[in-house]
């Protein structure tokens, strides 16, 4: 149903929301880069006819189908008969949250860290809409989960009846595609169909929620595999002529560089991209969701692009003549003025999502398609390579010219590691610093989740990254709170001799702090750095530049001692107050076996930079506060 009365009578010109919505009828299939989980079957047997069984246990039982392993979520009245299903599920686990909100995001970073749909559940009412900020931050990320909300009884529904909200109607802007059980016959399937669609295509949430009458009913209808509906539909090679005009695009280029976005790490098509790179010797720049599509230890590398970007980058994306934009939606934290973006350049853009193609920046060449099967296109259709030996050149003076460094230059060990030692211990510890020093003391395998915030801007900019799903983070909604419930969902995705690492900010950490209770109960092996300003860092940041340094609500007059937090919450706890602490006490954090917290005491007048206006040039940005 679309609404959670009758079922309305359709005659073609309005598609009902309990299959894929508009914006997904023609964007959306299987992608062949996500697993064979997720993948079209259009061999797919008919529901099979099983013994009874509830309306639960075939929610239960579609979920097992699909292979999932975990379920975050948080137990209530209206979910209850799905929990009680799942009580005799031997294969999958449940990681019982603090908030819906955590089950979200912790849903969210299990997909971004997989590549396959994270699953949470919570009840109706307020558990429904407390998923809504988690499930927002996954539509505007592309991450797969599906969200399963209990529901008042079906004859109850719009009687406003205890804990009843119109979770469909709260949840079709944000969702790929949502649904309102109907029947025990057809509950099974409809988990299926959003499994398969959160995890095809242009990945995205998905919402099926569950009226408890037909969680209790009775069916005798077994599971199938998860396989889109026929009616859903996305190219997977662009058309052949498009690429054959893009590819001599390129070829001719003097100044070419790659865009790389979040689709790429999506799309799992990073072999590709560096294959496509270094065969060509093409510059590449990343946006933020992006980060570790290419390695960013390669001489070809440019790191990120965009507000906060590096200056080289953003003086490469200026200055270019011909753009190659694969995954990305040319955001306007990535673009700053559309006008002033890539001014010069012939703009190719692969994504597989139709609409995205010139929303926000016009393409010149549009091929619309799978990421790594038009890479492959475009490398089979270029007999030769653009000379870019000057332009590479160029890229390597600004890399030299604009580097990332910070007030206080840290000297290198034989290692490359920073040494604390060097530091003079009277002044605040930067929090740079910090990043780089967890960097040298983990592995490059490492997943790094964070908040959004000031401390997210120098994970992103003081980290090397250089395997994809390996940064964790919420991109286009920025939501805070995001980095503790994340760092769980990575956790529990991640291989076990993976290293998870959170960076948080005091504020961030405040909202989602209650996490650490699953993070100790659970004993996930998880080490977050709260980089503590005592305040809302990039707020204040913003204040300053561009309200007179009018701080209105920005900063803390008093925060927790967060280490002792920790411990009061069954984690270990640590601080970090002088230079000299540091390095003992990463060391020690690391190697915790279980849920650590360090509190960093970081110079609170540091902000971020490079930094470009909103709106601006990103060519113009900006190395200090007198710069703006």
């Amino acid at each position: 149903m679309t609404d959670q009365g009758a079922v309305p009578d359709f005659d073609g010109a309005e598609p009902p929301t309990d299959g894929p919505t508009d914006r997904d009828a023609a964007t959306r299939e299987t992608d062949p880069h996500t697993s064979d989980d997720s993948e079209t079957d259009d061999s797919a047997e008919p529901a099979k006819t099983t013994s009874a069984r509830s309306g639960a246990e075939a929610v239960v039982a579609s979920l097992e189908t699909a292979g999932v392993d975990t379920v975050f979520g948080v137990q209530g009245g209206a979910i209850m008969p799905v929990y009680d299903a799942l009580y005799d599920a031997e294969e999958i686990s449940h990681v019982t949250m603090a908030h819906e909100q955590g089950a979200a995001h912790a849903a969210d970073a299990y997909g971004a860290v997989t590549g396959d749909p994270g699953i949470c559940m919570a009840t109706s009412g307020p558990g429904a809409t407390n998923l809504v900020t988690g499930i927002a931050d996954a539509d505007m990320d592309s991450e797969p989960v599906v969200a399963l909300t209990g529901q008042a009884p079906s004859d109850l529904v719009g009687n406003d009846a205890f804990q009843e909200t119109d979770t469909v109607g709260v949840t079709t802007p944000i969702t790929k595609s949502n649904t309102f059980a109907s029947s025990a016959d057809e509950v099974g399937e409809d988990v299926s169909t959003a499994f398969a669609l959160a995890a095809s295509g242009r990945q995205g949430p998905t919402l099926v929620d569950l009226p408890k009458d037909v969680t209790t009913d009775e069916t005798d209808i077994g599971p199938t595999e998860p396989s889109v509906p026929d009616t859903v539909s996305v190219p997977d090679r662009a058309d052949e002529g498009a690429v054959e005009a893009a590819g001599a695009t390129i070829a001719d280029a003097e100044r070419p560089v790659i865009l790389a976005g979040g689709g790429v790490v999506k799309g799992n098509a990073s072999d590709e991209l560096r294959a496509f790179a270094k065969e060509h010797d093409i510059p590449v720049a990343t946006t933020m969701p992006g980060i570790g599509a290419f390695p960013e230890d390669h001489d070809l590398a440019l790191e990120m692009a965009g507000m906060h970007g590096t200056g080289y980058a953003n003086m490469a994306v200026t200055t270019t003549d011909c753009l190659l934009g694969v995954g990305t939606r040319f955001d306007d934290r990535l673009t700053g003025g559309v006008d002033s973006f890539a001014p010069d350049a012939t703009v190719v853009h692969v994504d597989i999502d139709r609409a995205e193609i010139s929303k926000n920046v016009e393409a010149d060449h549009p091929l619309v398609g799978d990421a790594g099967t038009v890479l492959d296109q475009l490398a089979a259709a270029m007999d030769s390579s653009p000379d870019t030996d000057e332009w590479v050149a160029q890229c390597a003076d600004w890399t030299a010219e604009y580097p990332m460094d910070y007030a206080v230059p840290a000297a290198e060990t034989d290692e490359g590691a920073p040494d604390a030692s060097s530091f003079p211990d009277d002044q605040p510890v930067k929090p740079q610093f910090v990043v780089e020093a967890v960097d040298a003391a983990t592995d490059d395998d490492t997943v790094v989740t964070t908040g959004v915030g000031q401390h997210q801007m120098w994970a992103c900019q003081y980290w090397t990254y250089t395997e994809p799903r390996t940064w964790v983070s919420s991109h286009g909604l920025g939501a805070m709170g995001y980095g503790l419930p994340s760092a769980i969902g990575a956790r529990v995705a991640a291989d076990d001799d993976q290293s998870v690492v959170c960076f948080d900010g005091d504020g961030s950490f405040l909202m989602t702090c209650q996490e650490l209770v699953v993070a100790a109960r659970e004993n996930l092996d998880i080490t977050v750095f709260v980089l503590n300003n005592e305040a809302i860092g990039m707020v204040r940041q913003w204040q300053d530049a561009f309200f007179d340094g009018r701080r209105m609500a920005s900063e803390y007059p008093w925060v927790p001692k967060f280490d002792t937090l920790a411990e009061a919450f069954g984690a270990d706890g640590f601080r970090i107050e002088s230079y000299e602490d540091a390095p003992d006490v990463i060391e020690a954090a690391l190697e915790t076996d279980g849920p650590a917290v360090v509190d960093v005491y970081i110079d609170p007048t540091e902000d971020v930079y490079p930094m470009v206006p909103s709106g601006g040039d990103n060519g113009q940005f900006a190395l200090s506060e007198d710069h703006l």
